[in-house]
């Protein structure tokens, strides 16, 4: 047999020998397990590379907690301001947040999702004492109205507050419900708070704890039988009191709130004189003492708007004494 013809029959069985392999159930078998096995590492090695951005992204946002958690500050009474309001802490809530994040896969601080932490101590477990103001870090200030005079700008007034969807606290005073009750309807039913101002505006300083006792309950009998409101809030006419007013006020669950800006308003200055006075002087949870004043009534929609531009809010006193943050 020649070389040529050696070559051929060599050929031959290697094909024959490869075919029977190829047609081998078993060699299929192996094929397969190798093809699946070869997709299953790669799919793994995804998976690792995937857990891994994963466990950095998690990491990251653990970090966070460090540079972007406030922790609660209780309510205490202040040397110089008296009762300091409670307010909510701030704590990353981290699966929230890890949802959030984990479709782009990379950290953004803007995703964060926040939970509050209340404080331990509240307004409600200290002593009475009076309140000039809501918590210095809460973004919001509150008008506070005395009403025992001034009908012919109080419905101005109130239509600039309406026109600036703003709320404010009026307080008003008993003798001046009784005579004006339509006008005490109407402040009610623009969703603005009330609350006390005596009935007589006497200098709660210098009567007796009888006398005290008669003129906030007269006064709270009047307003809630023509508006139908509890009063929670007590501001003693010309901010005049002593520690047993104050206290004489919780014992109707009351609180006493006094100013930390004046417009004194009753003088009469000019707008303008008015509304340097409050922006100068205004600052994170400034309680505002006004009157229906023409003063007032021209210079409100310029204070709001003023205010509004150094992001604060105004609301009412109930909401600013809130412990809640404005804007976890």
């Amino acid at each position: 047999m020649n070389n040529k013809w050696k070559q051929i029959v060599a050929i031959s069985a290697i094909a024959g020998i490869s075919w029977l392999l190829v047609q081998n159930p078993y060699t299929q078998i192996y094929l397969t397990q190798l093809t699946d096995d070869s997709v299953a590492t790669m799919k793994l090695e995804d998976s690792v590379v995937s857990m891994k951005q994963e466990d950095e992204l998690l990491l990251q946002i653990k970090e966070s907690t460090k540079k972007y958690e406030i922790a609660p500050e209780d309510a205490r009474i202040d040397s110089v301001w008296k009762t300091v309001p409670a307010y909510n802490g701030l704590k990353v809530n981290i699966d929230d947040s890890y949802k959030a994040m984990k479709k782009e896969g990379v950290f953004d601080k803007d995703k964060l999702v926040f939970q509050q932490v209340p404080a331990k101590i509240h307004l409600e477990d200290l002593d009475p004492a009076p309140i000039y103001r809501a918590h210095p870090k809460k973004p919001v200030v509150s008008f506070l109205i005395n009403v025992a005079w001034g009908n012919e700008y109080l419905q101005d007034m109130l239509a600039v507050l309406k026109k600036n969807n703003v709320k404010a606290t009026f307080f008003l005073e008993g003798n001046w419900t009784k005579k004006n009750p339509d006008l005490a309807k109407m402040i009610k039913s623009g969703g603005h708070e009330i609350g006390n101002h005596s009935y007589s505006h006497p200098d709660m300083k210098n009567i007796s704890a009888q006398a005290t006792r008669e003129e906030i309950r007269k006064t709270n009998e009047v307003i809630e039988a023509v508006t139908g409101l509890k009063m929670k809030w007590f501001a003693p006419p010309s901010g005049s009191y002593r520690d047993e007013t104050v206290k004489i006020a919780d014992s109707f669950g009351m609180e006493t709130v006094m100013w930390s800006v004046d417009t004194i308003d009753w003088q009469k200055p000019s707008p303008e004189v008015l509304q340097q006075r409050v922006l100068s002087k205004v600052h994170p949870g400034a309680f505002i003492l006004m009157h229906p004043t023409e003063s007032t009534a021209k210079s409100l929609e310029k204070l709001i708007i003023e205010i509004k531009k150094k992001d604060l809010d105004v609301v009412t006193v109930s909401e600013a004494v809130d412990e809640q943050r404005s804007n976890p």
